[in-house]
């Protein structure tokens, strides 16, 4: 069933500057990765720290439904025992709902590879309208067969695993996808490329490849758990047969890119706003955000130690460890051209910030958002155009030409049942008054208790 909700939520707005230290929730996006590693692993694996949210649980789901048990520690919810078929075998003859959850709908249909029969996918009505092509091709080179019941490449879609028409081994194991509109494609099948006869050879034939930062993840996740992935050249991957194995515990980072609106709130209302753990080294494509917070003009520092390169959108500050702090005086300054192709996820919550910034900003590499859980170009463009102030989609990302914030207004605000646009409403909340979310209750999906935590945040303020 798909998840509707039309509560109306009030964004609070800030009164004075924050002093808040937010705890943020485990990373979704290594969660998810984890929970098919360990399915794909022969012995049971133990994740610690699993973020427990709306995508989780749909993957937790789809995982039992391919034969997988997925235990919950009585005492502890986020810890979770993850033990994969006995055989090594998947259940077919299933049926996985996936949502609204871009790596369910990815990750997932690459291991009815390896399944006894056929898995049927579907998902949220919005999910229709997700791109789904380049994994599926991916997956019919690799001999499965696809039936759609609708438009091609899109869900709903039954998968015939190749067991079931000739054995893998002998088939061609170089696979040649367009994985333009989402770097998920190519993480869908270097997840599973290890467990294949004679490995994989993986080619992007695509002009460009967002989110670079998440394929790297896929690929030490899965070298973590003992496989090999090389990227030779941009664009490819050789990916050679090995037995996989999670570590038996495993523990999930922070969500360092749902940090982003607590840590962008700082800016906005001015103040302080603390994190802590943040990892001293990750692969998340949320460590990027302290140097753009830092290009907007915020103090950024981490157990006292102030961040001052300032490089651009692609430096990568890996030596953070342990507190992260934003401080702000409230002024914030325009982005100019900032290439975001590497953190496009956390678009929405940098298109907040650069509504109240003194100059525009023209945030650029992001045309895949156009294939997100909604048009996040145009969400985002409708939406600020609806509070009073000026933003343009352009080919290639979005350009926002940012008023005074005595000529913006309150408005409703539609979130299209997009959880990062939920977030960036939110935001604009603290700095307008008179802002309305429709279905704020979409920040489920990665975040259990995002109003909870952004009541909290401004509460801490107050004291």
């Amino acid at each position: 069933m798909s998840e509707q909700n039309t509560t109306l939520w009030n964004a609070p707005v800030a009164t004075r500057p924050l002093d808040a230290t937010v705890t943020i929730p485990g990373s979704k996006s290594l969660s998810n990765r984890f929970l098919i590693l360990a399915a794909l692993s022969h012995k049971p694996v133990r994740i610690e720290g699993l973020l427990r949210s709306r995508d989780t649980e749909l993957m937790m789901n789809a995982l039992r439904a391919l034969g997988v048990q997925c235990e919950e520690d009585p005492a502890e919810p986020t810890t979770i025992t993850v033990t994969p078929p006995e055989s090594g075998t998947f259940t077919g003859n299933a049926e996985i709902f996936c949502g609204l959850a871009g790596t369910v709908m990815r990750f997932v249909p690459p291991l009815a590879l390896f399944a006894d029969g056929p898995v049927r996918f579907d998902g949220d009505e919005q999910a229709y309208a997700r791109p789904m092509g380049p994994v599926l091709e991916g997956l019919r080179q690799l001999g499965a067969t696809i039936e759609f019941e609708g438009e091609q490449g899109f869900l709903p879609f039954t998968i015939t695993p190749p067991n079931m028409l000739g054995n893998l081994k002998g088939r061609p194991q170089k696979v040649r996808i367009d994985s333009s509109a989402s770097s998920q494609f190519i993480s869908g099948l270097l997840l599973i490329g290890s467990r294949l006869p004679d490995g994989l050879i993986l080619e992007h034939t695509g002009t460009q490849l967002p989110s670079l930062p998440h394929i790297r993840m896929t690929m030490e996740d899965v070298n973590g758990a003992g496989g090999s992935i090389d990227m030779p050249a941009r664009g490819q991957w050789v990916v050679r047969h090995a037995d996989l194995q999670l570590h038996e515990n495993t523990v999930v980072e922070p969500d360092l890119s749902n940090a982003a609106p607590f840590l962008g709130a700082a800016l906005i209302a001015g103040g302080t706003v603390r994190v802590p753990n943040w990892p001293a080294h990750t692969t998340q494509p949320g460590g990027l955000l302290p140097s753009v917070l830092h290009k907007f003009g915020a103090t950024v520092t981490l157990n006292g130690e102030e961040f001052n390169e300032i490089n651009d959108c692609e430096c990568f500050p890996d030596t953070f460890n342990g507190m992260l702090e934003v401080t702000s005086d409230g002024t914030i300054h325009g982005l100019g051209e900032c290439d975001l192709s590497a953190i496009g996820e956390i678009t929405p919550s940098i298109a907040a910030i650069a509504v109240f910034a003194d100059e525009p900003s023209e945030l650029i590499g992001i045309a895949h958002l156009r294939g997100h859980e909604t048009n996040r170009l145009e969400a985002l463009v409708n939406e600020i155009t609806r509070v009073g102030s000026h933003a343009q989609e352009e080919s290639d990302g979005i350009t926002i030409s940012p008023v005074p914030r005595e000529q913006m207004h309150g408005a409703t605000l539609e979130t299209y049942a997009d959880h990062r646009m939920a977030t960036f409403a939110a935001m604009l909340g603290l700095g307008i008054d008179g802002i309305v979310v429709k279905n704020v209750e979409t920040t489920r999906k990665t975040i259990p208790d995002f109003v909870g935590m952004w009541t909290n945040m401004l509460e801490q303020s107050n004291i």
